[in-house]
């Protein structure tokens, strides 16, 4: 019969309230949940440090109105949202460094015991942009009986800010990802999933925290099955390898610190209030391509860090070492994976939708911190590419093609090849 009583489930730090929603032909309404709390605000002082468990609480705490986005890049936060949501129109959401939440869809009665099996979301944006709610869990819920949970983690300057010793180590977000997990271990019997049968997956930066999780000695336990959508730890544009210092001194002279020592940068920058990091944001142009200055020296993303705690080594080598959990593990690769990032990081030159030659090779060059390809294979490569044609039309397709293989494609296949895990790949057709 219908439920006319909302929700309420009792979590391991107190009591939630959320609500029914039925979905047309299922007679079980799914129970949702929204902006659940699963780790203590990473405010103040506790900004580019680990997150702590939640604070408990002794009302019911109501969860029934979606939770801030992470702190971001508002227009391109806003732009991708709208690009990637799957509801039939997007909401609008607010952003706060307060943003630690989680959210929870459930076909399961809750009267009763289920142990349905859980799929825990973990969204793309580069690592910079990006928000759980854009993404609504209740089809796959309610279609396929899954406990579906799409979690938030700290982005940009917030979530990947390193100084490259102790005093600002980074992957702050990643370790707010294992915190979720960590949070479904305890929780989710309660909504009905169970905590055995927990698949992380998620799409571009997404996919490639699932496959850090994948490498990291941290995530022992916490899930059992993973699936990498357009992304993997290969994909070395997230992964920042060498020397991070510079990066962090950029970071912290935009914002107007001094960068004396690594000590002084975190202390000056956790003193910045949210605005001001966020200027700083808008003011390093990440996510954005410099089309004057040389390639090599442009730093698009912030990202995951070889912090010797979270990944030992570089994917690479815990790859050849066969260090990682031996999990299924699903990787897969869309068409059309660049259709939307290069007008994003580039504005300009596709706005007619036409390429030549010529300019072919420049972008190629300005896409080097995306590609890394090096200067004297440029002509080669897009020779290759789009030496078939003389339409400027189908060259700027092609060109984009040669750009999604090199950043999606070839990773995704050498992630597959080296491993012993039950491996299949998937290429999906983006739908429209």
């Amino acid at each position: 019969g219908h439920l006319s009583s909302p929700p309420v489930v009792d979590t391991v730090h107190g009591k939630v309230l959320g609500k029914f929603v039925s979905l047309e032909g299922f007679a079980q309404p799914v129970a949702v949940f929204l902006g659940i709390p699963f780790a203590k605000p990473p405010l103040g002082s506790l900004r580019f440090t680990p997150p702590q468990p939640a604070e408990p609480w002794s009302f019911v705490k109501n969860a029934t109105s979606y939770p801030p986005m992470c702190s971001q890049d508002a227009v391109v936060g806003q732009f991708l949202s709208e690009v990637f949501t799957n509801r039939k129109e997007n909401i609008p959401l607010k952003m706060s460094e307060d943003c630690l939440y989680l959210n929870i869809y459930t076909p399961a009665d809750l009267t009763k015991k289920n142990r349905l099996p859980v799929m825990v979301w973990i969204h793309g944006g580069g690592l910079m942009v990006g928000a759980a709610s854009t993404y609504d869990g209740l089809a796959l819920a309610a279609h396929e009986n899954v406990v579906v949970v799409t979690i938030q983690y700290r982005l940009g300057i917030w979530g990947f800010f390193s100084t490259g010793d102790e005093h600002s180590p980074g992957n702050w977000g990643h370790l707010d990802q294992l915190a979720a997990l960590r949070w479904v271990q305890d929780n989710i019997a309660s909504f009905g999933g169970n905590p055995g049968s927990v698949t992380i997956f998620g799409e571009s930066a997404g996919g490639e925290s699932v496959s850090v999780l994948v490498l990291s000695p941290l995530a022992k336990n916490l899930f059992h099955r993973a699936i990498s959508e357009s992304g993997v730890a290969l994909t070395s544009v997230l992964v920042k390898k060498g020397d991070v210092k510079p990066l962090a001194e950029q970071i912290a002279i935009t914002a107007g610190c001094k960068t004396t020592t690594s000590a002084v940068m975190v202390h000056c920058l956790q003193q910045k209030t949210e605005e001001e990091l966020l200027e700083t944001t808008l003011k390093m142009k990440f996510l954005s391509l410099d089309l004057q200055g040389d390639p090599r020296e442009s730093q698009p993303f912030l990202g995951t860090v070889i912090d010797g705690v979270l990944l030992l080594k570089t994917p690479e080598e815990l790859q050849a070492e066969r260090k990682f959990h031996t999990v299924p593990y699903m990787v897969g690769i869309n068409k059309q994976e660049f259709g939307w990032i290069i007008p994003m990081l580039l504005s300009s030159p596709f706005s007619e939708g036409k390429l030549d030659q010529k300019t072919a090779m420049s972008l190629l060059w300005k896409s080097y911190p995306l590609v890394q390809i090096a200067k004297e294979l440029i002509p080669e490569a897009t020779e290759k590419y789009l030496g078939g044609t003389d339409d400027p039309v189908k060259k700027k397709d092609l060109f984009l093609d040669l750009l999604a293989d090199v950043m999606f494609g070839v990773p995704s296949m050498l992630e597959r090849q080296p491993t012993c895990m039950s491996f299949s790949i998937v290429q999906a057709s983006h739908q429209t």
